[in-house]
C-alpha cells in the first residue's frame, strides 16, 4: 500500500491497524487473491458473453478514479465503461488509488450528486 502515489500518508494509524487485523483473519488473503483471479478469468468470460449478446449495465453508473493512478495513465476510463454500460458519468479526482482516504470530501460530493440526481 505504501508504494502508491500518496504512500501511507492518507491512512490514519487506526485504519492501517484495521487492514492488518483484517488480513490476519484466516482465509482473508486467499479470498482477496481469488477475487483478483476471478477478475482476470471467469469475470472476463462472463463480460465477453454479455457483450456478445449485446447486454449492458442498465442502471446509471458513476465512475471515479485517481488522476495520479494507473487508470488515468493507461485507460480512457469513461470510454471503457461505456462499452459495457448505457449511462456512464464520472471523472478523475486529484489523488491516487485510495480515493476515500485521499479525497474523502470530493468522493462524498460525487456520491451525493449522483444519488440525489434521481431523487424524486
Amino acid at each position: 500500500m505504501g508504494n502508491r502515489h500518496a504512500s501511507l500518508a492518507p491512512f490514519a494509524p487506526h485504519a492501517l491497524q484495521a487492514y492488518r487485523d483484517a488480513l490476519a483473519s484466516p482465509g482473508a488473503i486467499f479470498a482477496m487473491c481469488e477475487d483478483y483471479r476471478a477478475s482476470a478469468g471467469i469475470d472476463l468470460e462472463h463480460d465477453r458473453a454479455d457483450l456478445e449478446r449485446g447486454l449492458k449495465i442498465a442502471c446509471p453508473l458513476r465512475v471515479l478514479w485517481g488522476k495520479e493512478g494507473v487508470i488515468e495513465r493507461c485507460f480512457d476510463a469513461l470510454e471503457e465503461w461505456r462499452r459495457v454500460a448505457r449511462d456512464v458519468s464520472g471523472r478523475a479526482l486529484p489523488c491516487g488509488h485510495y480515493i476515500p482516504e485521499e479525497q474523502p470530501a470530493a468522493l462524498l460530493a460525487e456520491l451525493l450528486a449522483f444519488f440525489e440526481a434521481d431523487a424524486p
